[in-house]
């Protein structure tokens, strides 16, 4: 596992180096002047060069790569454009604010996905079969941002039961969580209730009931670990998915999270806090894979990486 784990390591890192390519290039030969959008359009011509200067924006574009890789190396993300504070300072808490908001959004994604795709595949084609696959249907066509404003429309503004936007206490996940969980649940309940009918329709699982092997000991010992690892797998998909999901999301809701200030910094042209942020997300999807591929060998023991 671990010369498996160093090999996934280096793999990664050409990823992170056309990551960080791409993002520097898109604000490279932006025809937005990102410092006269900091100096103002009154500034002077000298003033205009001091700030080139100081954020080495004066540099060859290779130099300015280089600078920027090397800052990376040291954990330094650089400084922002506009507040002219490190990065970190923003990343932070934002980053803290987002891992709150997936977690829980994993959990309503898991919580509701996989009982139902049990539920289903335990009477297929009954009554029960039918709910959960039109819940699969309504997720899978209904638009984030249109599931986040339905619930603020109902919960926040008809009722008033939760609050609509920020970050103040843990009640005030529960909308955006929801509004980004549904659509996963639904995907991870279409794939549990295939996988577990798959594995049902197994040899060895007709062998257990031939036994006379109690019937909820078959479906939950025998066939949900086996069916366990599609799942798993499309999980590990779907939350990679919800880093991206966020940054609609969050704008939506008014969640203070990495994906709306990913955003307002597209918007100001802010250089650096979008690159920070987009190496921040990159690198939190590589672990997440990498979490993944360690869930696989718990489960399944034929599965040996060294």
């Amino acid at each position: 596992m671990f010369s498996y784990t160093v090999r996934r390591l280096l793999q990664a890192i050409p990823v992170l180096i056309a990551i960080t390519i791409l993002a520097f290039l898109a604000f490279y030969f932006n025809p937005a002047d990102p410092v006269v959008m900091m100096a103002g359009e009154r500034a002077s011509p000298e003033m205009v060069e001091q700030i080139r200067a100081r954020f080495g924006l004066d540099e060859p574009a290779y130099r300015q790569y280089f600078m920027f890789v090397q800052r990376l190396m040291e954990g330094d993300l650089g400084t922002s454009y506009r507040s002219r504070q490190p990065v970190m300072h923003h990343l932070v808490p934002a980053y803290r604010a987002t891992l709150t908001f997936i977690s829980a959004s994993v959990i309503v994604m898991l919580v509701i996905g996989v009982p139902a795709g049990i539920a289903s595949s335990a009477k297929p084609h009954s009554k029960t079969d039918n709910f959960v696959m039109a819940f699969v249907l309504l997720g899978l066509s209904a638009p984030i941002f249109w599931v986040g404003i339905i619930l603020i429309w109902v919960f926040s503004l008809q009722l008033g039961l939760l609050p609509s936007s920020g970050f103040r206490a843990w009640y005030y996940v529960i909308l955006p969580a929801f509004s980004l969980g549904i659509q996963y649940a639904a995907i991870i309940a279409r794939v549990t209730r295939t996988s577990m009918l798959e594995v049902l329709s197994n040899d060895y699982i007709r062998t257990a009931r031939a036994k006379g092997v109690p019937r909820r000991t078959v479906f939950y010992s025998h066939a949900l670990k086996n069916a366990a690892i599609p799942v798993i797998t499309t999980a590990g998909l779907q939350i990679g998915s919800m880093l991206g999901g966020t940054i609609l999301i969050e704008s939506v809701v008014g969640w203070p999270g990495v994906g709306r200030m990913l955003v307002v910094a597209i918007t100001q042209r802010d250089a650096p806090i979008v690159q920070g942020s987009i190496v921040a997300i990159a690198l939190s999807v590589v672990v997440l894979n990498l979490i993944i591929d360690w869930l696989y060998a718990l489960l399944d023991p034929r599965i040996r990486y060294d």
